[in-house]
């Protein structure tokens, strides 16, 4: 069982920014009292995929709580500024779950940064939702081979279950994000909707689980079906070779469960390292996606004509535009600081 892999990507730059008293801080005070507002009112959870991002300093984040020494220190900003996160938005995507299982440690030291409305969601580690190991460093001997632990459910229980359970309070939704399925993994692409039927039918239900896909051609009657038996989540997603998350929506049965959850990642078309190369540090909109920003008012509007009965979430990644609190602002029609004109 591999329990470590990928650290979260770091900010490894921070001492080298610009100290001198921001200029945009009037951004968090209206986004807060906005997202705060649909949580507590509509049980819509509006947040970011991950949070530890140096271009947000001076606009989510103040540099002055992270000084030692008259510097920014790196580790301290890592650390500490989940906190400073949760006084602009109550949900946050922890990425880093995706690249090993969660200690008692690292759970314990969110949690405590984040106040008890607060949900933290997870990726669910690649462990178990990877059908055959990449050709990358990380996987060490077992690159390129199968992985003997896909759709493991006594092992997800175990390992990934056991460490949240004392704070199921604090946590949202469990995303299993399943990247894209070739005939080397699966000749028929059914077959990989029988064996999630089965470990569905596994799993304890009384925590919120969503299934993310990668291959458009999932997205069909019976992959939304077998997640409905379960009362899962399907979680639209913009996404390289994924169709525009209001075609999604538009999909019959594609709403599968007593919440909905989003995640707002790529602008379809575009690779993720190209998103990476063009929107770094994430500081500033570079990029208006009108179909997004149109997607996200529309689960906005679902979401708080139509309250669901537990709660729905909606995360937004900073390659999708350049800067996702400016991306969610805009969906909520507030002022957006440091965006571009529409072209």
């Amino acid at each position: 069982m591999r329990v470590e892999g990928k650290e979260e990507p770091s900010s490894s730059n921070l001492s080298t920014l610009n100290l001198q008293p921001p200029a945009s801080l009037a951004l968090p005070a209206p986004l807060a009292q906005e997202t705060s507002r649909l949580a507590r009112e509509n049980n819509l959870y509006l947040g970011t995929s991950s949070w530890k991002y140096e271009g947000w300093l001076g606009q989510i984040y103040d540099a002055q709580r992270y000084l030692t020494r008259g510097k920014i220190s790196t580790r301290r900003f890592e650390t500490e500024c989940l906190e400073e996160y949760a006084d602009t938005f109550p949900t946050v995507c922890v990425d880093a779950g995706y690249y090993r299982f969660p200690s008692d440690k690292f759970l314990a030291g969110l949690c405590a940064q984040v106040p008890d409305h607060f949900r933290l969601s997870y990726k669910v580690t690649d462990e178990i939702t990877v059908k055959k190991f990449p050709q990358l460093d990380r996987f060490g001997h077992r690159a390129g081979s199968e992985n003997e632990n896909f759709l493991h459910a006594k092992l997800f229980i175990d390992a990934f279950l056991g460490p949240l359970s004392p704070h199921r309070g604090k946590t949202g939704v469990l995303i299993f994000e399943f990247s894209a399925f070739y005939p080397t993994h699966f000749e028929r692409l059914r077959d990989f909707i029988a064996g999630l039927d089965a470990f569905l039918g596994q799993l304890p239900t009384n925590w919120q689980y969503g299934v993310e896909v990668r291959n458009a051609k999932l997205l069909r009657p019976e992959y939304f079906d077998v997640l409905h038996a379960h009362n899962v989540a399907h979680v639209f997603n913009s996404w390289t070779k994924m169709p525009l998350v209001e075609e999604q929506m538009a999909m019959p049965g594609s709403f599968t469960a007593d919440f909905f959850a989003a995640r707002f990642l790529l602008r379809p078309g575009r690779a993720y390292q190209q998103a990476v190369d063009h929107f770094q540090p994430y500081s500033e909109t570079k990029e208006k996606n009108p179909e997004a920003r149109a997607a996200i008012k529309a689960l906005i509007k679902r979401g708080t004509a139509a309250p669901t009965p537990r709660p729905s979430y909606v995360f937004v990644n900073n390659r999708l535009e350049g800067n996702s609190p400016n991306t969610i602002a805009a969906a909520l029609d507030l002022p957006v600081d440091r965006d571009v004109p529409l072209r």
